[in-house]
């Protein structure tokens, strides 16, 4: 963990440039807790990743996937996904979400940089729940995941699922999970070392983006090598930019139409992940 963002208030928004620059570099911030004002930039010496051509798709989720448990949306409850994000949870009762962080990533949603995928379900009333989701910054061919929730039984695990189908057809080359855990890799995430983290990162970033193949290490706290490109499918080519998370989304339903599953992308997503596992 690194130096304080700053020592401004809470409600302060971290500056959004600064922020985008930190993710291109291998950097992100985090509070330590809910009620901590405080923000810090984190480099970890150990990287997570989900390769995208190694998602890991059990029978199990194949099914739920299949059944069309849920319905899946991109970007229509951005601030809501985060907000439930950042709830305690029995396993985990604080987060590293605070109140600023919070308001800046609503703010980077705005400017069309973060993004959130989200699970619904709809009750035997007819109104439509929320169940899980996920959210995450993107640019180039890069997606960073940021949190993710579930309050049903496989509700991240197919919002992950749909994120991973998406990010391959919009051209992506690196997803982020910074921190490996059991569950991230019972689905195929894999740890490696910064240093490789910062080639991928690299590579993954188109030439003509601010700052790209720039080292800025030591620089105001938040520097190291941006750029990169990771593990995994894509159908990009090394010089072009991947779709913005909402156009890539929107790619996915397109070709799932195209292959004649437009009721039933979930069953033409399973099927993707049988073809490439």
């Amino acid at each position: 963990m690194l130096a304080p963002v700053s020592n401004r208030p809470a409600h302060a928004l971290i500056d959004l440039p600064l922020l985008m620059l930190a993710y291109r570099s291998g950097i992100f911030p985090m509070a330590d807790a809910r009620d901590d004002p405080e923000v810090f930039w984190v480099e970890p010496k150990r990287r997570g990743i989900l390769p995208l051509d190694g998602f890991h798709c059990a029978r199990s989720l194949a099914r739920v996937l299949k059944r069309g448990t849920f319905t899946v949306t991109c970007d229509e409850a951005f601030a809501d996904v985060l907000a439930a994000c950042a709830a305690p949870r029995a396993e985990s009762p604080d987060t590293w979400i605070n109140q600023r962080i919070a308001a800046t990533y609503i703010a980077l949603h705005a400017a069309g940089h973060a993004h959130s995928l989200e699970c619904w379900q709809t009750g035997a009333d007819g109104q439509r729940r929320l169940v899980g989701g996920l959210y995450g910054v993107g640019f180039d061919r890069v997606f960073c995941g940021e949190s993710m929730f579930s309050r049903v039984s496989d509700a991240s695990k197919v919002a992950l699922a749909w994120l991973v189908a998406a990010l391959r057809a919009g051209g992506y080359r690196l997803l982020d999970c910074q921190f490996l855990t059991d569950h991230l890799g019972s689905l195929g995430a894999v740890e490696i070392s910064q240093k490789r983290y910062l080639e991928l990162l690299r590579a993954a970033q188109s030439p003509e983006s601010p700052h790209a193949g720039v080292d800025q290490r030591g620089a105001s706290g938040v520097g190291a090598a941006s750029g990169a490109a990771g593990t995994g499918a894509g159908s990009a080519d090394a010089a072009e930019e991947a779709l913005a998370l909402p156009e890539a989304f929107g790619a996915l339903l397109a070709a799932a139409k195209s292959a004649g599953f437009s009721s039933s992308p979930g069953n033409f997503i399973a099927q993707s992940f049988t073809q490439t596992s």
